[in-house]
């Protein structure tokens, strides 16, 4: 079985994060991060032609299986969360265009597979990330949209890399019922 490659995308108007994980005999590897600045066009379109112009670079580089991407959040201010929504369907469509399946997790539920806590920073996040995959300091980067991205394909990587159980259990009553020979009970 080949490797497979997830590209994770942390979409934003002004800054685009994104991570490409390799899975070989099922480790997660870092193939590359990086973010893709908008701020220098001052026109929204043309900042949303160029997410679909380097989401569909990355997948004719990378060949990825799956996109992951942040799923939209609720805001208070709606025309930021607008203009959100149209970055995260431009690189959603970009997938689309090359046929790549679409996975879309939560920030909380992003954080809490990399650190365990749903309400973590982005300074912790990008530092889970750095022990669990080996970065050495001098490949982070300083723009914490890149490591956002990452997080994205490595909570899809755990999400779909789970070890799959030989039964299943609806509860701990229910484990120890069905392996009296497995758990002594005082």
């Amino acid at each position: 079985m080949g490797d497979k490659i997830i590209l994770g995308i942390d979409p934003g108007t002004i800054i685009m994060g994104y991570g490409v994980l390799r899975v070989a005999d099922n480790k997660p590897l870092l193939e590359t991060m990086g973010v893709l600045k908008l701020n220098k066009f001052d026109d929204h379109y043309l900042r949303l032609e160029h997410i679909f112009d380097r989401v569909s670079q990355l997948i004719d580089a990378y060949c990825p299986e799956s996109l992951a991407i942040e799923a939209p959040f609720f805001g208070k201010n709606v025309q930021s969360m607008l203009k959100l929504g149209r970055a995260q369907g431009v690189a959603i469509a970009a997938a689309l265009h090359r046929n790549v399946p679409i996975y879309e997790y939560a920030p909380l539920k992003i954080k809490m597979a990399i650190t365990g806590n749903g309400q973590a920073s982005k300074e912790q996040v990008s530092g889970m990330l750095q022990r669990m995959l080996h970065i050495a300091d001098e490949n982070m980067l300083p723009q914490l949209d890149a490591t956002d991205g990452l997080a994205a394909a490595f909570c899809h990587y755990l999400n779909t890399n789970r070890p799959k159980l030989e039964k299943s259990y609806s509860s701990w009553k229910d484990f120890i019922a069905k392996n009296p020979g497995k758990v002594r009970t005082e």
